[in-house]
């Protein structure tokens, strides 16, 4: 607890809340933060490391403000006739997404998400003097083009945020929702696809929507299906003009010159990086029918991770995993929990673990 003298001096709309964050606790599996349990490989360890130290010289200089050639990089990856113009990067999602906020958002202007969904975007609301509205999606996590366009009529948002996959529930979106959504609001619409490389075949991204809407931002991450969340990379594709207006509020020199060239040596080895996507998504599918076949709901999920309850009480069931070593998600919605999916072994001890838990 911050000290009184702190709390009196500390805006008066940040007083009482909790800084965000999972717990970091020493077990044998941990699977609670939707990480990509595989480390780099060596291939990889090599390149970031040659990448790297090819920097270390000139360190006494700035990087390049503008990290245009990552941004060439990931417009190269990210395909659909994309340029550098229209991608922009920053240290993790998180920071592209606050920058939207500061640059689109603020002290009289609302952003609406519909939760659950991920917890960072009302924390990058209070932060930014953004009003703030949940517009809630069903009982079973989905969200219907009547429900959307009725919320941003309701509120006239000035960002839209919609996840897809959303977090913590892994569902994806139908584009319907997302082009109903462009076709009733004034403001920016951002499709955060955190977890995209990891969705079911037929499932389609975001970035198929771009060239047709001007108004529509994709926030992206090299954290999950890269296996580089220690690296903090993250980035969004958009109108040029959309990204022209984030770099107003952007710090100078904001990605270090070693953080752009780890970036660029991993997208350069993007096949291989990429290799574990399908193993982790047959550990999540082993998850979802396992768990349905011993009598859980679960939900479906495109991601790397899956929600599952109805627990009488999930902390309860947490502590109970905990205690056979196994660390998952307690995201605050009551009955339910979330795990991310691992390597086949960790997935295998989070099965058993179920089994001290009754349906």
């Amino acid at each position: 607890m911050s000290a009184k003298w702190v709390q009196e001096l500390l805006r008066e709309d940040l007083r009482g809340l909790s800084a965000y964050g999972a717990p970091q606790l020493d077990v044998p599996v941990r699977l609670n933060t939707n990480e990509n349990s595989y480390p780099l490989p060596d291939e990889i360890v090599r390149a970031v490391s040659r990448a790297i130290t090819g920097e270390i010289a000139d360190l006494n200089r700035y990087p390049d403000r503008d990290a245009v050639k990552l941004r060439a990089d990931l417009a190269a990856y990210c395909g659909h006739g994309l340029t550098a113009e229209q991608l922009w990067a920053a240290n993790g999602s998180n920071e592209v997404q606050q920058q939207l906020f500061q640059a689109f958002a603020g002290p009289g202007r609302t952003a609406l998400g519909f939760g659950p969904a991920y917890s960072m975007h009302p924390l990058l609301a209070v932060g930014t003097a953004t009003t703030w509205v949940d517009g809630r999606r069903d009982a079973d996590f989905g969200l219907t083009v009547e429900h959307a366009v009725a919320q941003v009529r309701a509120h006239r948002p000035a960002l839209t945020l919609l996840c897809s996959p959303n977090n913590p529930t892994g569902t994806a979106l139908d584009f319907a929702v997302i082009e109903a959504v462009l076709a009733e609001t004034s403001g920016l619409v951002v499709v955060d696809e955190a977890y995209a490389e990891f969705r079911r075949p037929g499932t389609p991204s975001a970035l198929e929507l771009l060239d047709r809407h001007p108004r529509l931002v994709v926030s992206r991450t090299m954290s999950k299906a890269f296996a580089f969340a220690g690296a903090r990379v993250g980035y969004l594709a958009a109108h040029p003009a959309v990204v022209e207006a984030v770099q107003l509020v952007r710090l100078p020199y904001h990605l270090s010159a070693l953080t752009q060239a780890a970036a660029r040596a991993a997208l350069a080895h993007a096949d291989v990086l990429l290799g574990t996507v399908e193993a982790i998504k047959a550990q999540r599918d082993r998850i979802v029918a396992e768990l349905r076949a011993g009598g859980w709901t679960v939900a479906d999920s495109d991601a790397n991770f899956v929600l599952f309850g109805r627990f009488t009480d999930q902390m309860a069931a947490w502590q109970t995993l905990l205690d056979q070593g196994v660390l998952v998600r307690d995201v605050g919605l009551p009955g339910w929990l979330r795990v991310t999916a691992g390597t086949e072994e960790e997935t295998s001890a989070f099965l058993a673990a179920m089994k001290g838990l009754a349906a």
